[in-house]
């Protein structure tokens, strides 16, 4: 591609002006803005790399800021894996571009041409001469000031310095000693604040009497808007203590319409849907060697991250300033203000680390929590940390799904056909996708807004409920159907990998199904089902560093099993092998991953991602389960929801397939699907027992013998 024609990255094009994304400082740093968040995913260390990289400086110099809306480039939401393949390439072009900038400005100074200017370290010296100058010297001559081009071309892989090496996280430390967390942000004047949620979606508030509430130590003020109640006191002790009076003294009306969630297949498949068409291409008429069918659930999962949503507000001198862990910090900003009628250049918000989620939990709901709250009290900042009480009874959660496959293979057996179709709600209910608000406490108003139905992202981004629906494998005839069901009975949007968690669980674990009946190796069997060169790369890589034996049997309570996927189909490929252990219940010990991102900017950051990864996907698989009654989420507390434990997390060995010339893709997503699978897989190798409910606690184990 010629310099004419050459177009800018995408969150780059909407963020043209070079100086939303740099600073160069006097002093000897460089101060980086990305629109991508930290959430434990290691990204923003990612970009720093990248950034250090193309700048020909120190990563030691830089200093990243969280974003805010007044200064940072506005990349839209921090998900879907994009954040290395989006942020990473924009800051790559400004940063390129910025250092043509600077050298552009030592040329002039030293009349001299750019192909005899080097540089290290952010030191410009001039070949053949004893002229040299640093970009901080540099810093108030060149201009920053003006718009990205696309004319300047980034460092060719066979440059690269620091992209490619394991350094450090920039982010730990500040972790480690207590100072990175939004919950432990201290504001001069800060008051406390909780709210008092209904005990279920559609109740609605009778009476409230909080007089005992209001006569409590430390009450500053009682907030109450609709089914909206809420408190603020000097301390978060005597908030919690207040929010509990409040309670006492609630009464609620609520209705049993919530379905039977142990029947919530059932349900699903029959609902009304919106039907999509996701694939569809006919094959010649061959007779078939076997068809089988079989059929594929997942319940309703919960982020569970183990520090509950927190925020802080503050409105002062017309200006309200938020402080959130929200992946979406511009997104928030909006709907914050369209729901207040403010303009949104009055309304400031910041990110601010919390614990990790991976996906859409309830910080921005704490948000918009602390902002009404806030507002009772103008001039002081309120800090609102949910209790873990209202994380898993308001938070979004994944949608339960539903996948039923059918599938021909010829007489040698190769799949001649696939049929597939889909039950589940969509994906998304972010705030900003849809005009209805998408925050909690906006939805128990006097005059409530209603909750905004989900949505899915277009396909070419992977889409929600559809993503990963499409196999990747070539097959001649086939058919994807997805059913988009409209019922909401509880509240669902964006969780680690939406749709491809259940859509590539239910597809390996069919192949599975088809090479047992086609007698044929399972790796074997997904190799002569690929064309592309790099999917069979992963399988290969995955099984030799796994010892893979072709067709090895179990011994009854041990066992191997494989999964694939290429995210989305257009993402990072990824080859999962896990070796299990059936006993009272199943013991993953092993696993095995082999991953190609394309570019890996930083292999240690892979590697913490690809395990991270497969640890959440273990716990999902074989225990999580968001479970209600016919009027209430049951689910409240650890207890009621376990997790993988420290000593129940498989040894995991990463393979990298690092391909430098390539594209950077995203990693930590990729894990889901693959791995959930091979557990699966490796159940049936070592029992002869398929397992297609999810999560394979020991009930539905037995479950699946008896069948």
């Amino acid at each position: 591609m010629s310099n004419s024609t050459a177009k800018l990255p995408p969150t780059l094009d909407k963020n043209r002006r070079l100086d939303r994304w740099v600073r160069i400082n006097i002093e000897g740093t460089v101060t980086v803005r990305t629109g991508k968040v930290e959430i434990g995913q290691g990204i923003v260390s990612a970009i720093a790399q990248i950034a250090a990289e193309e700048l020909d400086i120190n990563y030691s110099r830089i200093r990243m800021m969280p974003v805010d809306t007044t200064i940072s480039p506005n990349e839209g939401s921090t998900s879907g894996s994009r954040s290395v393949e989006e942020g990473g390439e924009a800051m790559r072009q400004a940063c390129a571009e910025i250092r043509d900038a600077l050298l552009q400005a030592a040329a002039r100074k030293f009349d001299t041409s750019l192909e005899k200017l080097s540089v290290e370290d952010g030191t410009i010296r001039v070949r053949g001469s004893s002229d040299t100058i640093t970009y901080w010297q540099l810093a108030p001559e060149a201009n920053l000031a003006r718009d990205a081009t696309g004319q300047v071309r980034p460092k060719h892989a066979d440059e690269f310095k620091l992209v490619g090496k394991a350094l450090p996280r920039l982010d730990i430390t500040a972790k480690l000693t207590g100072a990175a967390f939004i919950h432990d942000l201290v504001l001069p004047g800060m008051l406390h604040g909780r709210i008092v949620r209904p005990p279920s979606y559609r109740a609605k508030l009778l009476s409230l009497d909080d007089g005992a509430a209001r006569a409590m130590p430390g009450v500053r003020a009682i907030v109450r808007e609709g089914s909206f109640i809420g408190v603020i006191a000097g301390r978060e002790e005597q908030a919690v203590k207040a929010m509990q009076a409040l309670a006492r003294g609630c009464e609620w009306r609520e209705q049993a319409d919530l379905p039977d969630v142990d029947a919530m297949p059932e349900f699903l498949l029959a609902q009304a849907a919106e039907d999509e068409n996701l694939s569809d291409k006919s094959a010649a008429s061959t007779a078939p060697g076997k068809t089988l069918t079989a059929t594929y659930t997942r319940p309703y999962l919960a982020h569970a991250s183990i520090g509950p949503s927190c925020a802080l507000a503050w409105w002062h001198e017309g200006t309200l300033e938020v402080w959130s862990h929200s992946q979406s910090i511009y997104a928030l900003r909006d709907e914050i203000a369209k729901i207040l009628k403010l303009s949104p250049d009055n309304v400031i918000a910041r990110h601010a680390d919390g614990a990790g989620c991976y996906g859409h939990n309830g910080a921005d709901d704490a948000a918009f929590d602390a902002v009404l709250l806030a507002r009772a009290v103008e001039g002081h900042p309120v800090r609102v940390q949910w209790m873990r009480e209202d994380e898993f009874a308001w938070e979004p959660f994944g949608p339960a799904m539903v996948v039923k496959v059918g599938g021909s293979l010829s007489v040698n057996g190769n799949v001649t056909e696939w049929k597939e179709e889909i039950w589940g709600n969509r994906h998304v209910s972010r705030p900003g996708r849809h005009p209805d608000p998408g925050l909690l406490a906006a939805w128990h108003f006097d005059q409530g807004y209603e909750p905004p139905p989900a949505v899915d992202m277009p396909l070419a981004m992977g889409g929600g409920s559809q993503r990963n629906a499409v196999p990747y494998y070539d097959f001649p005839g086939q058919s994807v159907i997805n059913h988009a069901v409209k019922a909401m009975p509880v509240r669902t949007s964006t969780l680690r990998a939406l749709g491809a968690y259940i859509n590539v669980f239910a597809i390996e674990s069919f192949m599975d199904e088809l090479a047992a009946a086609a007698g044929i190796d399972p790796v074997e069997f997904r190799l002569r089902h690929l064309k592309d060169e790099r999917a069979q790369a992963v399988i290969r890589a995955a099984a030799a560093k796994a010892g893979w034996k072709p067709n090895a049997k179990g011994d009854g309570t041990h066992g191997m099993g494989i999964g694939f996927a290429r995210y989305k189909n257009i993402g990072d490929y990824v080859a999962v092998i896990a070796k299990v252990a059936v006993a009272e219940s199943v013991r993953v010990v092993r696993v095995v991953a082999a991953i190609d991102c394309g570019c890996i900017v930083n292999p240690d950051g892979i590697i913490n991602q690809v395990e991270g990864g497969i640890v959440q996907a273990t716990s999902w698989t074989l225990k999580e389960q968001v479970r209600f009654d016919r009027t209430r989420i049951t689910t409240r507390t650890w207890e009621d929801y376990p997790i993988l434990n420290f000593s129940e997390a498989p040894k995991v060995e990463t393979v990298l397939i690092n391909r430098p010339e390539q594209a950077s893709l995203g990693v930590g997503e990729g894990m889901a699907g693959p791995t959930a699978a091979a557990i699966a897989n490796a159940v049936f190798n070592a029992m002869g027992v398929r397992v297609r409910e999810l999560p394979m606690t020991p009930e539905r184990i037995v479950a699946a013998m008896g069948e």
